[in-house]
C-alpha cells in the first residue's frame, strides 16, 4: 500500500493543535496528550495514510513515550485473551476452507431453499451468506458465493435480479457477522473494551441473544426490499454437491463441538468446576484438536488442519485489535475517560431509545467512508464513558454501536463484501447508494428495537 505522506503531515499537525488547544483549555497533560494522540491515530485510520495494522502499532510507542502509561501496561494489550480468541477463530475458519465443507454447506442450503421464484432464490443466497458469515470471514463467504451468483446472472440477464442477488450476498454477509462474537471485528472490539471497563465478560450465548434476533429479523426485511420489483423467473438448476469426504465430516463435527462449547460454556464449565476456562481457551483447544485429527486421505495422509494453513490468517488485523486495546487502556490511565464521561453526563435528559437510534444511524453512515474496525475502536471507549456518566450499563450504548458498524450498505468502500460484489461490474455506485441508504436506516431501527427488548 502506498504511504500518503501528505496526510501523515496533516495528521501530525492536527494532533499537535488538538493537544495544545485542550491543554490551554485546562485539561491535565495526560488527558490532553491522550486526546491529541487519539486524533493522530484516528486521522491515519480514516485517511489510510498508513496501512491500518501499521497505524495500530503507534499506541505501543506513543503512550509510553508520552508518559501516559508504562510499557508494561501498553504491551499487555498483545497478551489479551481476546487476541487469542480471534486468532483461534481465524484458524478454525481456515480448517473449514481447507476441507471445502463451507462450499458444501452453501450448495446444500441453496438447494434446500430452492429457486422456484426470484424472491426465494435471493433469500436462499442471503440466508446462506448470513449463516456462514457467523462463523467464517464475511469476505471469504462473499468470494465463495459470488461465482455461483454470477453463473445464474449469466443465464438470466435481468438487471434487477443481478442487483438483488449481488447486494443480497454482500449485505447478508455483513449482517450475518453480528450473529456471533467472532463474526466480525467490531464485535470483538466491543467485548474487549466492555470487559476492561466493567470487569465482566460477554459470553457467546449472551451476545447471540441479541445478535441472532437482529439477523433473523434483518435478513427477510433486506430480501423484501431488494426483491421488490424483480418479477418472475424460469426454474433454474442450482449446483449439486457430491459425496461427503472424510475430512469434511471430521471438520464439521469438530467445529460443531467447538461451537457448542462456546455457546454453552457458562453451563458445562460450572458443571465441571472449570471457572477459569474462557472462549479463548476453547478456541485454542479447538485449533490443537484440528491439528491432531487425521483427514482420512489414504493417498496423501495429513491432518484436517495443518500449521501452514493455520498461519494463513490476517495477522495485521490482530495488531489492529491490540492497538485498540492499548488505546482504550490509555483513555482510562490518563483520566480522559472520566472527563469524557462528565462531558456526556447531560445526555441522560434525552430518551434512551432516541439516543440509541441516533447513535445507530450515525455509526452506520460514518462507516460508509471509514473502516468499521477503526470506527469501533475509536468509539467504544468514548461510549463506555458516556454510559457510565448516564449511570447505565455501558453495553446499552456500546453494543448497538458495534453492531451498526457492520451495517453500512451504501458505498463500495464501506465493507470488503460491498467492494467484492461491486468489482463484478454489474453494479453502479448510485444503485448501491439508493438501495443501501434505506437499509441503513431500517437496520438502525431493528437494532434499536432488539436492544430495547433484550437489554433494557
Amino acid at each position: 500500500m502506498k504511504i500518503r505522506y501528505k496526510w501523515i503531515g496533516i495528521s501530525l499537525v492536527s494532533s499537535m493543535v488538538s493537544w495544545q488547544t485542550l491543554a490551554f483549555a485546562g485539561l491535565a497533560y495526560p488527558q490532553a496528550i491522550t486526546a491529541g494522540l487519539t486524533v493522530l491515530i484516528a486521522m491515519l485510520w480514516v485517511t489510510e495514510a498508513l496501512p491500518i495494522a501499521l497505524t495500530a502499532l503507534i499506541p505501543f510507542v506513543a503512550f509510553p513515550a508520552a508518559g501516559v502509561m508504562t510499557y508494561q501496561q501498553a504491551s499487555a494489550a498483545l497478551g489479551s485473551h481476546v487476541i487469542l480468541l480471534l486468532m483461534g477463530a481465524f484458524m478454525l475458519s481456515k480448517s473449514l476452507e481447507k476441507s471445502g465443507v463451507h462450499k458444501r454447506l452453501a450448495v446444500y442450503m441453496l438447494n434446500v431453499t430452492g429457486a422456484s421464484s426470484a424472491r426465494r432464490l435471493v433469500l436462499g443466497f442471503m440466508l446462506t451468506s448470513a449463516i456462514l458469515s457467523m462463523w467464517i470471514s464475511n469476505t471469504a463467504t462473499t468470494l465463495m458465493l459470488l461465482p455461483i451468483a454470477m453463473a445464474i446472472i449469466t443465464v438470466m440477464p435481468s438487471e434487477r435480479l443481478a442487483t438483488a442477488l449481488l447486494l443480497g450476498i454482500a449485505y447478508a454477509a455483513s449482517l450475518g457477522g453480528v450473529g456471533t462474537p467472532i463474526g466480525t471485528p467490531p464485535n470483538i472490539i466491543f467485548m474487549n473494551v466492555y470487559t476492561q471497563v466493567t470487569g465482566s465478560e460477554i459470553s457467546f450465548l449472551n451476545w447471540m441473544s441479541t445478535g441472532v434476533p437482529i439477523v433473523v429479523l434483518g435478513i427477510p426485511v433486506m430480501a423484501l426490499w431488494l426483491t421488490r420489483s424483480v418479477g418472475a423467473m424460469p426454474k433454474i438448476d442450482l449446483p449439486q454437491s457430491g459425496t461427503w469426504q472424510r475430512a469434511e465430516k471430521r471438520v464439521l463435527i469438530t467445529f460443531g463441538l467447538v461451537a457448542m462449547a462456546w455457546i454453552f460454556r457458562p453451563y458445562w464449565t460450572a458443571f465441571l468446576n472449570m471457572p477459569n476456562v474462557s472462549d479463548s481457551t476453547i478456541a485454542i483447544a479447538g485449533v490443537l484438536l484440528m491439528c491432531l485429527i487425521p483427514d482420512g486421505n489414504r493417498e496423501k495422509p495429513g491432518q484436517i488442519l495443518d500449521w501452514d494453513t493455520a498461519t494463513q490468517i490476517p495477522w495485521g488485523l490482530l495488531l489492529v485489535y491490540a492497538g485498540g486495546i492499548c488505546l482504550a487502556s490509555a483513555f482510562v490511565a490518563s483520566g480522559l475517560s472520566q472527563r469524557l464521561g462528565d462531558a456526556f453526563g447531560g445526555l441522560s435528559v434525552f430518551p434512551l431509545l432516541g439516543i440509541i437510534l441516533v447513535l445507530c444511524i450515525s455509526v452506520s453512515f460514518v462507516t460508509e467512508v471509514t473502516s468499521n474496525t477503526a470506527t469501533a475502536t475509536l468509539l467504544m471507549p468514548i461510549l463506555a464513558s458516556a454510559a457510565m456518566a448516564m449511570q447505565i450499563d455501558p453495553l446499552i450504548l456500546m453494543m448497538p454501536a458495534a453492531i451498526s458498524a457492520s451495517c453500512a450498505f451504501m458505498m463500495p468502500v464501506a465493507t470488503p463484501t460491498n467492494t467484492i460484489v461491486y468489482s463484478s461490474g454489474r453494479l453502479s455506485v448510485p444503485v448501491m447508494a439508493r438501495e443501501g441508504a434505506i437499509l441503513n436506516v431500517v437496520l438502525a431501527l431493528i437494532v434499536t428495537g432488539v436492544v430495547a427488548v433484550t437489554r433494557l
